[in-house]
């Protein structure tokens, strides 16, 4: 017998474990030891959990546990610990991309070489985990392989115009302001210096707040940290006033109190003019806001021009190649009255723009004089529309991007150029929705004329460009790689990092984890992971499938047979598989998926990160499906909370047996579900309970082991060592 007793139940050793006592007074009485203390002998007096599994029955099984590499190099209790009760280590972290390869790209695997050796002492197997993950990567090195191609600029640091306003027409696209503002245009020759027209812009009375009025000026894209910007204008008013500038993310959305600062104006025109860098406060910002409310007077803008630094310069000017489409508006009309418009092609509703939806426009414009045109999407059915808003021309290609949130099914894209009295030049158009790369406009580049692109209105014409006009790339700049380029880069780059680990371990390690968590968790569990359309990236986050497409586990597997050996064990691991969704069913399509593609998969890996409330007819139900696949079947990552995030100091003696039980119920069904030959083994990932500290990142203060935090054996160590002894 490998233990003393075994008569005491979970929940009885639990409560007496729990349990005080009063102090004996043992000068007049003997007391035979507490009912706790023999508790935890009846427990201590297991056997190492190894023992307890007959490996003639079943030889192939691996009962293993996750490990800290430096915990078991540095040879301490942890070493000894998994050396006495396990026959397999798997590294949490040590063994991940973002662990090996460095900064520069070269990889360091002296520690893995130094772990392979000591394992080899002990004669102690070792799982490989993992080669491809979306998580734990060196994300800063990959996004540099794919970086844009910055190209200086030859003229050196430039302002570039982001918005402007001269009020010489009635274009009001980059500028807003509050309804109880007066608002009318001088005459001309009224303007600053005494030429043009101004804004003119009346408050009637003191509010009782600055921002009671408010004269908005918009652009686009939004403001970024440690971008500089400078705002300069023309500026009177009927009498000296001083008001205050703050910034919005739109209109009428207060972002920060400050922006450009405070301006004095007098009854003579004078200019403002001041240069900011993008504080964390300002970023997001898209509108500066004048507020006008304190002064009862008329205030007077002109020539309002803000202007973003541009570090590489675009004074080298850019290069002009290949055609445009150009557009010809002969006077100032209303904007809608001269018009460029493309239809949407749509076959099966495909090609529409969707309702709800954010979308991405690129494009690439100059004119022959400074000017704004606007950009809209509308519907042909009612002519309702969602404006991108206006982009600001100056005589050089400028890149724009803007973006709208739509409404409605719209199906036209438009150009609005009425209030813009000179010639255009468009190309480069690329109109996407949000997480999409692809191109809704066919004709983009105009390379081969202008089908699909016509117009109207105020005697406009417009026409492809001759020769030459066309955008051919920034004087300085920078140069996107294209989506076959990327592939290309970052399939070598997965290849080198798994040919460097195969080149050390493949003597000794014979089964690894080669794709982890490959499967999205909401909405389609059928669907890979992605990050596209994530609005925050964490440091150690790279999602290789955005990049390589859904082959990528198909290129991984490759990688892994060519660099490693021919009869290793390669599985594909996921979680939440046995949460009751779709999610086991959609990695099983998915292992189907790859293996169409001419590569085996050996086995799925069930992580099973559960507590003492999941579901087990769930459980069930996942060993199940996960049997009938004929692969190799391993629970890779078990560890059982208490539920609700209970933390160990309100652990209750109800909770320690049920956990108890349930680590005895997933070993049980493990073994009687999964046939022999598909029974890879079974992984423990948090034995000690964990701790409740600021250096705890996996389940932080739950009791979810075997053993306490000071290696107390609890009642879940006998149930795992009684549910191994029953394998025979």
């Amino acid at each position: 017998m490998k233990h003393v007793y075994k008569k005491i139940g979970y929940s009885s050793m639990i409560a007496i474990l729990l349990s005080s006592c009063a102090k004996p007074d043992f000068s007049t009485y003997f007391v035979e030891k507490p009912e706790s203390v023999l508790v935890q002998e009846d427990i201590d007096s297991y056997a190492p959990l190894i023992s307890y599994l007959d490996k003639d029955a079943n030889p192939d099984f691996k009962f293993g546990v996750a490990m800290n590499m430096d915990d078991y190099l540095n040879k301490g209790v942890m070493y000894r610990l998994a050396n006495r009760n396990f026959e397999e280590i798997v590294m949490g972290y040590e063994m991940k991309h973002g662990s090996i390869v460095q900064a520069d790209g070269t990889l360091n695997l002296a520690k893995v070489e130094e772990l392979i050796a000591v394992a080899k002492e002990n004669n102690m197997g070792l799982y490989g985990h993992t080669l491809c993950w979306h998580s734990g990567q060196n994300a800063n090195y990959l996004n540099s392989l794919i970086a844009p191609i910055t190209i200086p600029g030859t003229g050196g640091p430039t302002w570039d115009i982001v918005a402007g306003a001269d009020f010489e027409s009635d274009d009001m696209s980059n500028y807003e302001y509050s309804t109880n503002a007066v608002v009318s245009f001088t005459a001309d020759g009224e303007g600053a210096n005494g030429e043009g027209r101004a804004l003119k812009l009346v408050n009637e009375s003191v509010r009782t707040n600055d921002w009671d009025v408010q004269f908005f000026i918009k652009f686009s894209p939004a403001v970024v940290e440690g971008e500089k910007y400078m705002l300069t204008f023309d500026i009177k008013s009927d009498d000296p006033a001083t008001f205050g500038t703050q910034a919005h993310t739109v209109p009428y959305s207060y972002k920060h109190w400050d922006f450009f600062g405070s301006v004095s104006s007098t009854t003579s025109w004078t200019t403002f003019s001041k240069e900011v860098t993008i504080t964390p406060d300002l970023a997001t910002s898209g509108a500066i806001a004048f507020n006008l409310g304190k002064e009862a007077t008329a205030f007077y803008f002109d020539n309002i021009s803000l202007t973003k630094y541009n570090e590489e310069g675009s004074g080298g000017g850019v290069s002009e190649a290949g055609y445009a489409l150009e557009i010809n508006n002969p006077s100032i009309v209303n904007a809608w009255e001269a018009q460029t418009v493309y239809d949407l092609v749509a076959e099966n509703n495909e090609g529409l723009i969707e309702p709800n939806t954010e979308y991405i426009l690129k494009i690439v414009a100059k004119g022959s004089k400074s000017g704004n045109i606007s950009i809209d999407l509308q519907s042909t059915s009612d002519y309702q529309g969602n404006g991108f808003g206006a982009i600001a021309l100056s005589t050089e290609y400028q890149e724009y991007e803007l973006r709208v949130t739509t409404t409605a099914v719209r199906n036209r894209f438009i150009i609005n150029h009425g209030q813009y009295d000179g010639t255009a030049f468009i190309d480069d158009v690329s109109l996407t929705k949000a997480g999409s790369s692809t191109n809704l406009i066919n004709n983009s580049d105009f390379e081969t004329g202008i089908s699909g692109w016509f117009g109207w209105g105020n005697s406009s014409t417009r026409q492809q460009s001759a020769e030459g006009q066309g955008y051919g790339g920034p004087g300085g700049g920078v140069i996107e790689k294209t989506p076959e380029e990327k592939e290309q880069i970052i399939s070598q780059a997965l290849e080198t990092f798994i040919a460097g680990m195969m080149e050390v371990s493949k003597d000794y390690i014979k089964a690894w984890d080669v794709v982890n968590e490959p499967m999205s968790d909401w909405p389609d569990q059928y669907a890979l992971k992605t990050g596209v359309g994530k609005a925050e990236m964490a440091e150690d986050e790279f999602y290789w499938q955005d990049y390589l497409g859904k082959d990528y586990a198909v290129k991984a597997i490759q990688y892994a047979r060519q660099y490693g050996n021919s009869d290793d064990k390669l599985f594909i691991n996921d979680y939440g598989l046995e949460g009751g969704g779709d999610k086991c069913e959609g990695l099983i399509a998915y292992v189907d998926y790859v293996e169409s593609k001419g590569v085996t998969v050996d086995g799925i890996g069930t992580q099973m990160h559960i507590d003492i409330n999941t579901s087990k007819d769930n459980i069930i139900n996942m060993y199940e499906l996960l049997a009938a696949t004929g692969k190799l079947i391993k629970v890779s990552e078990l560890d059982i909370g208490l539920g609700g995030n209970t933390q160990t100091p309100n652990a209750t003696a109800e909770q320690y047996a049920a956990q108890a039980e349930m680590y005895k119920f997933v070993i049980e069904k493990y073994f009687e579900i999964i046939p022999k030959a598909q029974q890879y083994g079974i992984t423990i990932w948090g034995p000690l309970d964990s701790p409740n500290s600021e250096y705890s990142f996996w389940r932080k203060g739950e009791p979810i082991g075997l053993w306490t935090e000071t290696f107390v054996r609890k009642p879940a160590y006998q149930a795992v060592a009684e549910a191994l002894e029953k394998q025979k």
